[in-house]
């Protein structure tokens, strides 16, 4: 294949030509930090304290003072790759990473990330990395500080909109967290509800759950029957509601048969089931997407006319401490089905839920497109650090440095 003009063919790929090929250690050097005990660390200290997995806490004294990249080099992190800037202590469990004369450190820093250092972890019961094995791997750079800088720059305004993201998603979160306290909570004072959507003033009347939907439990087919598995009926599980972001459950990992159906007392659910998780999560809950089934660390809500079901939803999240009490258990704990039926719910009548439901509604929808936004924007990132890292396109023209 021919070369685009300006590029080189080189043992670390297509390269630009004005780019140099070394070992890391041609960038930069690589030092563990000190040994600290656990007694030194504290909350209050000035000085971050950094080790393999992370801030560990705060201490009263200082190694580092300037910009460097800590690499973890032990635990659960190990080879994770953070900047630290300022003064801070790095522990033993550290591999602090110091820029050479004319190496921008921001530009190491992405670089370092992007290597997956995990991968060189020597130790399979406690992940390590060796200094020196890693100051031996090899990188292609531009060799020109002013590229590196504008690299770095580009990624980092990248990670400046994630950043501002992220805290508008916590920002958001912790809206519908209180309007879901003022909508939903009891009242207090004799007061029926903290706050009252215009044009609602009837009174909310406490009723069992058990009268506002039908529980149902569920099962799960034999195992070693293969023709009771992988057909078309979506089998739900815990881990299937753990794993969903949103509030609507629209996937399973596992499908059963209709003869896998009929042999189990599992029960096919109707779209708009409440999937409440009664065993080990207990109290997490999703919307059914879809009919689905679900083994039998469920009691399924199907609502009754009079109920809302996504009203309902908002209700049951504020209500997990409340089934924790109830739960028994002496190999795990669970809510039981009587025990599920018997919560006590203060409602209003069926206009008000659905208001009240379409207020926090919009909410998870507005929250829903600005993680769409992050994630897109991570994606963004992704692409730019498998261009600009390359070389393949290039910031700084050769003329221009």
């Amino acid at each position: 294949m021919d070369l685009k003009p300006g590029y080189k063919r080189t043992e670390m790929g297509v390269i630009p030509e004005d780019w140099k090929e070394g070992d890391l250690d041609t960038v930069c050097s690589m030092k563990s930090g000190e040994g600290i005990t656990s007694a030194r660390i504290d909350d209050f200290s000035p000085y971050p304290c950094f080790g393999g997995n992370g801030l560990r806490g705060f201490t009263t004294r200082y190694t580092h003072d300037g910009m460097f990249a800590l690499i973890g080099r032990q635990g659960a992190l190990c080879g994770n790759v953070v900047a630290a800037g300022g003064r801070f202590f790095a522990s033993e469990h550290a591999v602090v990473v110091t820029a050479r004369q004319g190496v921008d450190i921001r530009w190491l820093t992405y670089v370092l990330g992007r290597m997956n250092l995990n991968r060189y972890s020597e130790s399979s019961a406690q992940p390590g990395l060796s200094v020196s094995k890693v100051l031996k791997l090899s990188l292609a750079f531009p060799p020109v500080e002013t590229e590196q800088r504008a690299i770095a720059g580009a990624l980092s305004d990248v990670d400046a909109l994630i950043g501002a993201l992220e805290q508008l998603i916590a920002k958001k979160r912790d809206l519908k967290q209180a309007a879901m306290q003022q909508l939903l909570a009891p009242p207090s004072s004799g007061q029926t509800g903290q706050t009252r959507l215009p044009g609602f003033r009837g009174e909310w009347e406490v009723r069992p759950l058990g009268e506002l939907a039908e529980i149902i439990s569920g099962g799960t087919p034999k195992t070693g029957e293969s023709s009771y598995w992988n057909g078309s009926i979506k089998w739900c599980t815990p881990t299937d509601i753990t794993g969903c972001s949103g509030k609507y459950l629209v996937e399973t990992e596992r499908t059963i048969s209709k003869d896998g159906l009929a042999s189990c007392s599992a029960q096919l659910l109707p779209v708009g089931s409440l999937l409440l998780c009664s065993r080990a999560t207990i109290g997490e809950v999703r919307i059914a997407d879809c009919e689905i089934c679900t083994n039998q660390g469920f009691k399924s809500l199907v609502c009754k006319p009079s109920v809302n079901n996504e009203f309902l939803y908002y209700k049951l999240l504020t209500m997990k401490s409340q089934m924790v009490e109830r739960a028994i258990g002496s190999t795990f704990l669970e809510i039981s089905k009587k025990d599920t039926a018997a919560l006590q719910l203060l409602v209003p009548e069926h206009d008000e839920q659905t208001a009240i439901a379409e207020v926090l509604s919009d909410m998870d929808a507005e929250i829903a497109s600005l993680e769409q936004r992050r994630d897109k924007t991570r994606d963004l990132k992704q692409g730019m650090m498998q261009e600009l890292l390359t070389g393949r396109t290039r910031l700084v023209s050769i003329s221009t440095q």
